[in-house]
């Protein structure tokens, strides 16, 4: 038979080698490039190792460790994607806008884990709250945005308003979750007949807005072209102005000019001025001299003097007489 004493050190051997085993396998581990790991002590959070490597701590159940992954998890909001087959969530995605017409929403939000303490014991599902939290989000700001502003250009700003929100929602819930981006990935109406009719509403606003947009281009060529020719005409009545104001200054200097000659000789001046005159308004005329009993006489034709004058032929100069008389 065994002895007491033998079967206590069987089971003491037992012991020690479960013990050894336990502090063999529980006193190191490993974190990966990609993990953080947090520290546990008898069920509070010692400290949070984010360096990669080999690193030890106390055995189980002194002391016990929480991997965490580092990178960007991916939430989508409305619908799931598995083995390439896309479920839509309805009841998730509808909503009202501003101004109560109904929309179908779904969105995708990029986070990652920040703080694994919080993230570990502030909740019991921080992947629930960032849900609740993202439908709240969404649905507050298409709320308060156009049905035109959800399906067409202010996509863009409700992401940007959804993105900021969220992430005051998790500041305040504090699970240690940070949201880096959210991307609406689809917004649509209920059914064919509304998609419908707000096509033709839509088609019938971009044919009134390019019809404007052809109007606002006549009238700004047409303003263009009207501007231009008042700047011609302006530019001319500057010309004509100027030309006045110079034309008027040289006949005040040549007024000036006669008035000093006068002053100097009244009579010559006088004489001169009537002379000059009948020569500028009658240049062609016969002067007659008329007698008190009205009769004519035909006095001094200068013009047909002149005019013999030049058909009479030049005197031969002396040099040229020698030359013919040889």
């Amino acid at each position: 038979m065994i002895s007491i004493r033998r079967i206590y050190m069987i089971i003491g051997a037992v012991l020690l080698a479960a013990v050894l085993l336990i502090v063999a396998f529980t006193t190191w581990y490993t974190v990966d490039e990609s993990d953080q790991a947090v520290i546990i002590t008898f069920g509070e959070v010692e400290e949070g190792i984010s360096e990669p490597g080999l690193h030890f701590k106390m055995p189980w159940p002194i002391q016990s460790v929480e991997k965490l992954s580092k990178e960007t998890f991916s939430l989508k909001f409305g619908y799931s994607e598995e083995n390439g087959e896309v479920k839509s969530f309805p009841k998730d995605t509808k909503m009202i806008t501003g101004d109560e017409n109904i929309v179908l929403a779904d969105m995708v939000v990029q986070w990652k884990i920040t703080d694994p303490e919080k993230y570990l014991f502030n909740s019991e599902d921080p992947e629930e709250i960032l849900y609740d939290a993202t439908s709240a989000s969404l649905r507050s700001i298409i709320g308060s945005s156009e049905i035109d502003d959800a399906l067409t250009s202010g996509k863009v700003e409700i992401e940007e308003n959804v993105q900021e929100l969220l992430i005051s929602l998790m500041e305040k819930y504090d699970i240690g979750i940070s949201v880096l981006a959210v991307k609406l990935q689809d917004v649509d109406l209920p059914n064919d007949e509304v998609r419908k009719a707000f096509t033709d509403v839509t088609s019938a606003r971009e044919t009134m807005n390019t019809k404007i947009n052809e109007a606002k281009k006549y009238s700004n060529q047409r303003t263009r072209e009207a501007e231009g020719e008042e700047d011609a005409l302006i530019s001319k009545a500057e010309a004509d102005k100027t030309a006045r104001i110079e034309k008027a200054r040289g006949e005040v200097a040549n007024f000036n000019a006669v008035l000093s000659e006068y002053e100097k000789a009244e009579g010559i001046t006088e004489k001169r001025l009537i002379l000059e005159t009948i020569d500028q308004v009658l240049p062609g005329a016969t002067i007659y001299f008329m007698k008190d009993d009205g009769s004519t006489m035909k006095y001094l034709p200068i013009g047909e003097l002149q005019k013999k004058k030049k058909e009479e032929p030049k005197p031969e100069t002396e040099e040229g007489s020698e030359k013919n008389g040889q």
